[in-house]
Order: C-alpha cells, then sequence, then structure tokens
C-alpha cells in the first residue's frame, strides 16, 4: 500500500456524482475481478452522506499499473479527472474501509417467505424489529454480477490506531485490512 491513484469526478449536468460513482465504482468491481488479485483498496476521502466525488485506489505501484493497462475507464474518461500515481506521503493515518450490512432487509425477508423459513407474520415482525433502525452511512447503488438484482453497498470508513495485514474484495474492500488516510 505504497501508492495510490486519485479519481476525482467532473461535475456533470446531466449525472449528479452519486451516478457517476455508482458507475465508476461498477467499472472497477468488473476490473478488479477481472485482474483476479485481491491486493487494490480503495478509499472515499470525501465522502460524508454521499461517496463524495473522489474515488482513491491504494496499492503497490505495480498493482496499479496493471490495474490502469486494463483499460477499465473506457466510458467514464470524459466524466473524471485521473490524476497521477504517487506515493503514499509520508504522514498518514489508516483506515479501515469495509462493508456494512443492514441486520435484515425487506428483500432477505421475501427471499425467506418464499422458501418458507418464516410466515408472513414472523417476517413483518422482524422487520419492524430490526429493519426499520435508520442508516447513517454513504452507500453505492450496484448491480450484482451474478443475480442481476440491484442492491445498496454500504461502506463504513473508520480510522485505524495502526496499518493491518489482509486482503481486499473485488469492491476493494477488507473486513481486515487498512489503507493509509490522508
Amino acid at each position: 500500500m505504497d501508492y495510490y491513484l486519485d479519481i476525482a469526478l467532473l461535475p456533470d449536468p446531466e449525472f449528479p456524482a452519486p451516478m457517476l460513482m455508482n458507475a465508476l465504482m461498477a467499472k472497477l468491481h468488473r476490473a478488479l475481478h477481472d485482474r483476479g488479485q485481491s491486493d487494490i483498496g480503495v478509499s472515499f476521502p470525501r465522502a460524508d452522506r454521499t461517496m463524495g466525488n473522489l474515488l482513491r485506489l491504494h496499492g503497490t505501484q505495480s498493482a496499479l499499473q496493471q490495474l490502469q493497462q486494463l483499460n477499465w475507464l473506457k466510458g467514464m474518461r470524459d466524466h473524471c479527472n485521473i490524476g497521477t500515481l504517487s506515493p503514499v506521503p509520508g504522514e498518514h493515518q489508516w483506515c479501515q474501509v469495509r462493508r456494512w450490512q443492514p441486520p435484515i432487509t425487506a428483500a432477505k425477508l421475501r427471499r425467506l417467505v418464499a422458501r418458507g423459513s418464516v410466515s408472513e407474520q414472523q417476517a413483518e415482525a422482524i422487520f419492524a424489529q430490526k429493519g426499520k433502525q435508520p442508516v447513517h452511512l454513504p452507500f453505492l447503488q450496484l448491480n450484482s454480477r451474478s443475480s442481476g438484482e440491484r442492491f445498496k453497498l454500504y461502506i463504513d470508513q473508520r480510522i485505524s490506531e495502526g496499518p493491518s495485514a489482509g486482503s481486499f474484495n473485488y469492491y476493494g474492500l477488507s473486513q481486515t485490512a487498512t489503507v493509509p488516510w490522508f
């Protein structure tokens, strides 16, 4: 994690930043999947209630160069400013960027009812208890490559006391690894 690459979304009158970030992350997901390695992480330095307009990729110089050779940004280049591959600054913190999943969703309850695991009345009671808790995390709206279903990918970014090793999934997220935060 000694190099990074910033990709900043440009303002567009036709497409709001969240829509462009969804498209950018969908393209990154495909590229990371095609690359088949778990050595590139992401962070969203400008995220607040939304994901913001900056995607930062973290990895080794060679890993990030390999990713760029895949030409995964095709179709997005008019909508973003791609920075230069740079070494991580000497002074920085560490951040864990991971997926957060709600305890239960309406879609999951529908599947449980269809499967016969719970009755409709039980599903309503479960949802009333656990499903209506407000979520205050930013999210991406993506399509599953396996099922084609649209889902929300909630992102939880937490400052960590120090670096932590681990692997990243094909969204650049990890339950254990940290990325530089600056």
